[in-house]
């Protein structure tokens, strides 16, 4: 249900100031309840587009009131529900017209969700650590055995997928001490994942003939285009509600098989064909980033104060614009590459 419950606590005192700010909004439904100590407690029945808009008025509004506080909450069902004859006038009344729905900025969650879905992926856990070290164990046997769909239960995992999301929402919100913590989680889990294959290429036999290994040793447009697409899907499962394609996203763009094929064949010494499975880890991390970005500033995702944003743009100016120039050496090594008959694009 596209439907948000927004819960405020107030002192008693604000209840006009609450009920002039939702003048302006004559769709919601709102109830006012008062609590002990001359609190105020009301909740607001809101549509998910206008939910963003709601929360940042009611923060921009009370931020500064003792006693503030404001909860997001998801709403799975309501009765009666919109589909019966009594609420079927006012359906009419409040439904978008073809323009708004196809509007990718009113279709996303509002930025608290969106960041409360990637904060956790920012910081190093026990748990981050732990996952990055089965999946990397587990697309290790699935890749010597040759067997895809061991690897694909790892790409499921894909646990190196969420710091880059997490480092795409702190690009485009500006935020540089949460971006400086993503790349600090995401680096320690490559490093994870690459010292762990490099140590069981150098232990094990590894055949670079093998599918898993050969199919990972080439990076080309095509697979560029893969993970651009990859990634904006990932970044529209992320901030709207279609959560059901996730793990389809996670199979397709997930960077750790790469990234284990290239510890492999470093472990036995594989250097030229180390070489090609480096470019597609490189290509999947710079095509996953610039696509995330680039789909949250088509949905208009952007910091709750106005004086933030323009820092936050200049931010993600400055970030794209290194993601562009790392392409365009990627592309330069490739023609490199060619030039001396490695064919590896």
């Amino acid at each position: 249900m596209n439907a948000r419950l927004i819960e405020v606590f107030l002192p008693e005192t604000e209840k006009v100031r609450v009920e002039t700010l939702l003048t302006h909004h004559p769709e919601v439904e709102a109830w006012y309840e008062p609590l002990a100590q001359q609190q105020l407690w009301v909740r607001i029945f809101v549509d998910m587009a206008e939910a963003e808009v709601l929360v940042d008025q009611f923060a921009e509004t009370f931020d500064k009131v003792d006693g503030f506080r404001l909860l997001l909450l998801e709403v799975e069902a309501a009765l009666p529900n919109a589909e019966t004859a009594a609420n079927e006038t006012l359906k009419q009344q409040l439904a978008p017209d073809v323009k708004n729905e196809l509007d990718p900025r009113t279709a996303r969650l509002s930025r608290e969700e969106i960041y409360d879905r990637v904060v956790g992926s920012a910081d190093l856990s026990w748990t981050q650590l732990a996952m990055v070290v089965l999946s990397t164990a587990i697309a290790t046997i699935g890749i010597l055995r040759d067997n895809q769909a061991v690897v694909i239960g790892a790409m499921v995992i894909a646990p190196l997928l969420k710091p880059n999301m997490a480092l795409a929402v702190a690009t485009i919100l500006g935020d540089l001490p949460f971006a400086l913590r993503t790349v600090r989680t995401g680096f320690v889990g490559l490093m994870m994942a690459l010292g762990f294959s490099i140590i069981v290429g150098f232990v094990v036999h590894v055949s670079p003939e093998s599918t898993e290994i050969s199919s990972r040793i080439q990076a080309s447009w095509a697979d560029g285009i893969l993970a651009f697409a990859s990634g904006m899907a990932g970044a529209i499962a992320l901030t709207t509600e279609e959560r059901s394609s996730i793990v389809g996203v996670m199979v397709s763009v997930a960077l750790l098989p790469p990234l284990v094929v290239l510890g492999l064949l470093i472990g036995s010494g594989y250097w030229s064909a180390a070489f090609g499975s480096a470019l597609l880890v490189v290509t999947n991390l710079i095509c996953l980033n610039l696509a995330a970005v680039t789909t949250f500033m088509v949905q208009d995702l952007r910091p709750r104060q106005q004086q933030d944003i323009s820092k936050a743009k200049q931010f993600t100016f400055t970030a794209y614009g290194i993601w562009l120039l790392l392409l365009g050496g990627l592309v330069g090594v490739s023609l490199v590459a060619r030039f001396h008959e490695v064919s590896f694009f």
